[in-house]
């Protein structure tokens, strides 16, 4: 687990954490250009490297009451996908049930300023233990689900699963890196790598947006 304060948040504001997995994930997020107050976690690959990573990190007595948003990469499973397409989760689902995102609507608005031209997918985000080809695709198109992703859903389920009584504001941004006509394992892998790299180097200002939204009712 990496865990890289950007900047401390003033003390009468909820904080922030933003968690990817990957180490070219939190690389595009740290050299976005954009700095927020924020504390970016690389929880590692995987849902349960996920959930102990945010856990431990939101036991923590400066991020026991963090807004938390989960991003990254993902695969597209609705025809039409591109890399470099986003996908704000209106929800995220695992087996052991969904969670809930908040923001959704702001979220697309403020993607929508942030990257533009690239398109913005809203639905269900859900969870899976592997890397997702082939039909297997199309079987978790049919449950409604818009795109998979591994960690997502560990980490949203965690984190309101250990939220104050009040409730824990939670969302989940995904760059589409692979979707059905343009697998992982095609020509082309590097070209749409990089589109999706590029895009979620550029996001960071939404999600600044977004927490800020969540802050204004209590100043």
């Amino acid at each position: 687990m990496t865990e890289h304060p950007a900047a401390a948040p003033p003390p009468d504001t909820v904080p922030l954490l933003i968690a990817c997995a990957l180490g070219i994930e939190h690389l595009a997020l740290r050299t976005g250009g954009a700095r927020i107050p924020a504390t970016v976690l690389r929880t590692g690959m995987g849902p349960r490297a996920a959930e102990r990573a945010t856990g431990r990190a939101l036991a923590g007595a400066d991020l026991r009451e963090a807004a938390v948003l989960a991003t990254g990469f993902c695969a597209g499973l609705a025809p039409g996908m591109h890399p470099g397409d986003l996908v704000v989760a209106e929800e995220t689902r695992d087996p052991y049930g969904s969670t809930a995102c908040v923001g959704t609507e702001l979220l697309v608005k403020e993607l929508v300023r942030a990257v533009p031209g690239r398109t913005v997918h809203t639905g269900p985000l859900i969870g899976s233990d592997h890397v997702v080809r082939g039909p297997e695709r199309g079987d978790l198109l049919a449950t409604g689900a818009i795109a998979v992703d591994m960690e997502s859903a560990a980490t949203l389920r965690t984190a309101a699963a250990t939220g104050p009584a009040e409730g824990r504001p939670v969302a989940a941004v995904r760059v589409v890196v692979d979707s059905p006509e343009h697998e992982l394992v095609r020509i082309g892998t590097l070209r749409g790598g990089l589109s999706a790299f590029r895009v979620l180097r550029a996001v960071l200002p939404a999600f600044f947006e977004w927490h800020r939204s969540l802050l204004l009712p209590r100043r």
